[in-house]
């Protein structure tokens, strides 16, 4: 996907001259470059919506295209609207970091028998060539049953060879876990029927001292 930049100036007053007009004062960075830009607002937003954060713009500076990934967003948090954009511009053959969506498909077999899906993590931190990178990594979660859980490992197989997980491989990404409710609900339950069952020492006590005054009964 393609968004137009052009060259600005770097003081405060011209970054805020450009908000007024529309404009999003942004960076083009990577190790050999740096040029301060700015963007229309409302095209980057369709862009960034699209495109996201692990997917490659055509962001074209004055004719010149650069291949970029949007690093950061800088946001105001009250009018939650952005501010500037850090665009890292890519180098055919060196590999970049960063985090890709994870998608899950389907619907868990325990969530079908009442569990819950509890979601952990909804993105993966790697290390790959721009040129291989995926839009997402989609993890097949049907095959679920109550007390099943996928890990970050369990990507490994939906990554190209050349790519490197950096996150710690034991990190879990989504379980199925028991419904909370259906416990509170055999909680009150018990609580509304027979006395509950008492194990340990005080239970062995009681029963103890019955089966004493029994035997000087007999």
């Amino acid at each position: 996907m393609k968004l137009e930049a052009t060259v600005r100036a770097t003081d405060t007053a011209s970054a805020s001259a450009l908000r007024k007009q529309g404009r999003l004062p942004a960076i083009v960075y990577n190790r050999d470059l740096n040029v301060s830009v700015s963007v229309d607002e409302r095209s980057f937003d369709r862009v960034f919506r699209s495109q996201g954060t692990s997917n490659l713009i055509d962001l074209e500076v004055d004719g010149k295209v650069h291949e970029v990934l949007v690093k950061a967003v800088q946001m105001n948090k009250r009018a939650r609207v952005a501010m500037h954009v850090d665009f890292y511009a890519v180098t055919a053959g060196q590999v970049v970091s960063l985090n890709v969506p994870i998608e899950l498909i389907g619907i868990p077999v325990g969530v079908k028998d009442g569990g819950q899906l509890d979601v952990q993590r909804r993105e993966v931190y790697i290390s790959i060539l721009p040129r291989l990178i995926p839009h997402s990594l989609q993890l097949d979660v049907s095959g679920l049953t109550i007390g099943d859980s996928l890990h970050v490992s369990d990507l490994r197989a939906h990554l190209p060879e050349e790519a490197e997980i950096l996150d710690d491989l034991d990190l879990a990404i989504v379980a199925v876990v028991p419904p909370r409710l259906a416990v509170e609900d055999e909680t009150s339950e018990e609580d509304e029927g027979a006395e509950p069952e008492v194990i340990g020492e005080e239970g062995e006590g009681e029963g103890a001292g019955e089966d004493g005054g029994e035997s000087r009964e007999d």
